[in-house]
Parts: C-alpha cells; sequence; structure tokens
C-alpha cells in the first residue's frame, strides 16, 4: 500500500480514543447547561480506556456490561487508626451468572422505554469494577431472550434511570441505520479519507434536514400507502417514509414553477429535464 501524501497522513487511533476525543470536544458545548452529562455506550466501550478520559472529564457513562465481567464486592470501611488510603475495591469476586442465576432478589419496575411505559423484571446492586477505578451500579433486567446486564459509573443512580437512559440508545442506533441504508452512507466511491469525511458528513446533514422538515408535518402526509393498500398496519412513519413525502413535495413544487404563467416550448422542456434527471 502507498503511504498517505504528507498533507493527508493521520495518526492512528483506536475507536475507543476517538470516542473519548468527541466527548472532550463535546464538553464545552454543554457543561454549562446540564448539572450531569450522560454518556450511552455499548459493551464494546465498556473498557478502561474510553472509561477512564470520560469519567475525568466529568461523564456519566451507562453501557452494556459483560456477563464474564470481573466484578468485586464494595470494599470494607476503613478501620480506625488505620494508616494509608481506604480500598477502593472489595476483596469478595461477585459472578453475575450466579446472580441472575439465584431466584431471589428480583423486583418490578415501571419505566418508559421506546415511548411505552414498561414493567421490567430486575435486579440491582452496587459493586466495584476496575475498568471504572471503582464504584458502579449494576442493573441485571430479565427478557424474554434471557437476563442481560448494565452498569452505569453514577452509583447512586436508580435502576430506572439506567434503563431508560440504556433504552435512548436504540434512537441514536436507528438514526445510524437510516444513515447508512436511507443515505448510504460508506457506500460513495471517493478516493481519499478526507473525501470520505466530507461525504459522510454531508449524508448526516441530509438525514437531519428530512428530519427537521418532517418534525411538525401530519403523520398522514408522511406516509404514502396509496400504493398498496394492503399495507395497512398502524406504524409510525420511517425516515425513508418521510424522505419520499418530501422528494414528492419538491417535484410538486419543480412541476408548479415550471407550468406556472404562460408556458413555452423552452420551459417545458427545462421542466423534462430536470424531471428526467430526478427520475434518472
Amino acid at each position: 500500500m502507498k503511504e498517505l501524501p504528507t498533507g493527508r497522513r493521520r495518526t492512528f487511533q483506536t475507536k475507543l480514543q476517538l470516542a473519548a476525543k468527541q466527548l472532550r470536544w463535546l464538553k464545552p458545548w454543554v457543561e454549562k447547561h446540564y448539572e450531569e452529562r450522560w454518556v450511552l455506550v455499548d459493551g464494546g466501550y465498556s473498557n478502561k480506556s474510553f472509561l477512564s478520559p470520560a469519567q475525568s472529564e466529568g461523564w456519566v457513562v451507562v453501557g452494556r456490561l459483560r456477563k464474564d465481567a470481573a466484578l468485586w464486592s464494595l470494599p470494607e470501611p476503613k478501620r480506625e487508626g488505620r494508616r494509608g488510603p481506604a480500598p477502593t475495591y472489595g476483596k469478595e469476586r461477585l459472578s453475575l451468572a450466579k446472580r441472575a442465576g439465584h431466584k431471589s432478589g428480583w423486583e418490578q419496575v415501571e419505566c418508559v422505554q421506546y415511548g411505552e411505559k414498561l414493567t421490567k423484571k430486575i435486579k440491582t446492586f452496587e459493586a466495584t469494577w476496575r475498568p471504572a477505578s471503582g464504584r458502579i451500579r449494576v442493573v441485571l433486567i430479565q427478557e424474554e431472550h434471557g437476563w442481560v446486564a448494565f452498569f452505569c459509573t453514577k452509583a447512586d443512580a436508580t435502576a430506572v434511570e439506567i434503563l431508560e437512559a440504556a433504552a435512548d440508545r436504540g434512537a441514536i442506533e436507528q438514526m445510524f441505520l437510516n444513515v447508512k441504508e436511507v443515505w448510504a452512507a460508506g457506500q460513495q466511491q471517493v478516493r481519499n479519507i478526507h473525501s470520505n469525511q466530507a461525504c459522510f458528513n454531508m449524508n448526516l446533514w441530509m438525514y437531519s434536514m428530512v428530519e427537521a422538515w418532517a418534525w411538525n408535518q401530519p403523520e398522514e402526509c408522511l406516509s404514502n400507502r396509496s400504493a398498496s393498500p394492503w399495507d395497512n398496519q398502524p406504524r409510525r412513519p420511517s425516515h425513508n417514509d418521510k424522505r419520499k413525502s418530501l422528494q414528492r413535495e419538491v417535484l410538486q413544487s419543480v412541476i408548479e414553477e415550471g407550468l406556472s404563467g404562460r408556458p413555452t416550448k423552452e420551459r417545458m422542456r427545462a421542466l423534462a429535464d430536470r424531471l428526467l434527471e430526478l427520475a434518472a
């Protein structure tokens, strides 16, 4: 592989390092507006190389926890007269699998996830974890397919706060799915890393513009199923529905502009050319 030109060279950084760098960039924008700043991550970012800089910048992190995570009990209180700092970690190794398998300790809590009020069966407790440099709050959730574990670096956070925060990641994941599938992000045929960045940035702007336009639009205007009358199940308009609705409005405006006033051959030809470009 040929080396990048001098002006385009990049220092290698892992995804975890880039994520921590994003938080440092974001902090000055939000720190004056919120008493607490929470960041939601998946299991791949539940790592000391990300958690340590995130916590040092004052972020509360909520993420997935591996089922074999090396958790420890809470430390014993420092004995009076004993020298040295208080211990950070307990001496007893905790097993998530054993805790999840035990029939006692489960409770029902109500939370709002994905716009609905749900009842979840959970266990919650405090533990110490070296990647988080100390105490965390652990929440085990019993789902239909089995149990899953989440953690929060704010040990006094409630289980409901953690459950609702974890569900908020679903909207972010759906957004990236739409950017990739609807706008084909990552599929542009360009030659260098700067062009790739520009294309992805453009995809994000197009996504944002469609969502902003559709924000106050009536739902019935965003989902046109006249061509498929059998598709009558009620559901929210997808991002692709919104994009098609905006395309129809733009196309209608183009046609009305072309037909306004007294049509001429030149205007009709120009309109036909524009419509052919849109169709192609």
